[in-house]
């Protein structure tokens, strides 16, 4: 009887160890699933800092084109007021063969100044 006893027992430590052995496969496969999800959650949550990344980039952009846009503007109106005289732009469009908005801009630019806008078109 001792025997079957020794018998029994080396059957259930057998059965016992096929047991273990196959649950700890079942746990290394649910370890490398959960490393899975974990990569795919950090790749997720890095995509999200990206996007708000990009979001913060895009308004810093935004936000300098529209001050830009705005200081242009100003210079527009304030060269708009400056009084230039017709036969200035007419003189300057002959002499240096240019267009005469680029003439009027240049002579508005240096403040009606006939000579200062000959030089800065001559350089």
């Amino acid at each position: 009887m001792a025997s079957n006893d020794s018998q029994v027992e080396e059957v259930e430590v057998e059965e016992n160890d096929a047991e273990s052995e196959s649950r700890g496969k079942k746990v290394a496969k649910h370890d490398a699933g959960a490393a899975d999800l974990e990569k795919v959650t950090d790749y997720e949550e890095e995509k999200e800092i990206a996007a708000q990344d990009i979001q913060d980039a895009m308004r810093v952009v935004s936000d300098r084109q529209n001050i830009e846009a705005k200081a242009k503007h100003e210079k527009e109106k304030e060269l708009s007021k400056v009084k230039i005289n017709k036969d200035d732009v007419d003189y300057i469009v002959q002499e240096m063969e240019i267009s005469r908005t680029r003439a009027e801009r240049v002579l508005r630019e240096y403040k009606g100044n006939v000579v200062e806008a000959l030089v800065f078109l001559t350089n």
